[in-house]
């Protein structure tokens, strides 16, 4: 088959890939219709991976075609159309079938495409481990695209609005209108925000938020337009969905007394300088880490099909896979207005 292939920094390549084969009876084979590039596979294709390992498979975000399944699987047959969580569980623990897949008590947690352990899902087939668990039928009602970002952006996005103690009436901020931000500022007028405040340095992005009801801040001077938005007194709760160490600290300086903060961008920062006195002068609540996708689904679906979500609007570009180099460089370079793209085989 072939698949992208992460072979150094920005160096991702279009080549012939091992078949994925079944390694356990309760695995499926799934042929990919659509898959994403998400910001945070940024971080390997600019050399700051999780592991250093070369030439494995990238990307974690994907739907498709079941085609072969282990003996072991029973909610799954060939034909059926499913979308893959981007968190993938073991799936028989208690954590697991809880939902709190990063709690997994049995060392199966974990991502696609982040070395050789598991492959990717930007490649024609993927091997879904525990597929009963990790892959599910695309909902009646859902479209690709719409199912395509509920294998990762969305959930991730509502995961760090709750985090963030969002409440009818809140003053929020969100810090970073890529994809998931977009989708956080969404996110956080169905919580029942009151007023949100969508920070970003690029104005067509800042534009974008505006069309959903937000108030666009220029991140060049948002310490000083909130402050005086809300009278010294800060927001409520402020979303980081960036993931640098600038805005980390400007989402904690953004909060009030008693703020949440909720950061969901990757930081692989090892000494970040957390500001403990602010914190603790403003008795602020802090939450970061990764979403365990499959629990938000039954909140996200009806709320999709309601039209109340509208993920699907914020993708930009769709291409072949083929054209993969091209699509990380625009996607990095933020190019022709790249914000969501989408590759097919």
């Amino acid at each position: 088959m072939k698949a992208l292939l992460y072979q150094g920094p920005r160096d991702i390549r279009y080549e012939s890939f091992d078949d994925p084969k079944l390694a356990a009876d309760t695995d499926a084979i799934v042929k990919m219709d659509k898959c994403g590039i998400c910001g945070s596979d940024l971080h390997i294709y600019h050399g700051e991976g999780f592991s250093p390992d070369l030439g494995f498979c990238v990307g974690h975000e994907a739907v498709g075609e079941v085609v072969e399944v282990g003996r072991g699987v029973r909610r799954l047959k060939a034909g059926d159309k499913v979308m893959l969580s981007a968190a993938v569980g073991c799936g028989s623990c208690a954590s697991c079938l809880a939902g709190n897949i990063n709690r997994c008590e049995t060392g199966g947690a974990g991502c696609y495409g982040l070395s050789h352990r598991l492959e990717g899902c930007q490649a024609e087939g993927i091997r879904v481990p525990m597929a009963d668990f990790n892959a599910h039928h695309i909902p009646e009602g859902i479209t690709a695209d719409q199912a395509l970002m509920l294998t990762d952006n969305l959930p991730t996005a509502w995961f760090g609005c709750v985090n963030a103690n969002i409440r009818p009436g809140s003053k929020v901020g969100v810090v970073g209108l890529g994809p998931i931000g977009l989708m956080a500022v969404q996110s956080a007028f169905v919580l029942g925000a009151s007023e949100v405040f969508a920070i970003d340095l690029v104005p067509e992005r800042r534009a974008i938020a505006a069309t959903l009801g937000a108030t666009p801040v220029d991140g060049a001077n948002a310490l000083e337009v909130i402050a005086q938005a809300t009278k010294n007194q800060g927001l409520d709760c402020v979303v980081e969905a960036v993931g640098a160490d600038a805005t980390i600290k400007m989402a904690l300086m953004l909060a009030g007394k008693r703020g949440h903060v909720s950061a969901i961008g990757v930081n692989q920062t090892r000494d970040f300088a957390f500001p403990m006195g602010l914190a603790f002068m403003k008795g602020l609540t802090f939450h970061i880490g990764t979403c365990s996708v499959q629990s938000h689904w039954p909140d996200l679906v009806p709320l999709i099909r309601n039209g109340r979500l509208t993920p699907e609007q914020f993708i930009t570009h769709e291409m072949r896979l083929s054209e993969g180099a091209e699509a990380y460089r625009l996607f990095d370079a933020r190019e022709k207005g790249a914000l969501k793209t989408v590759m097919v085989p």
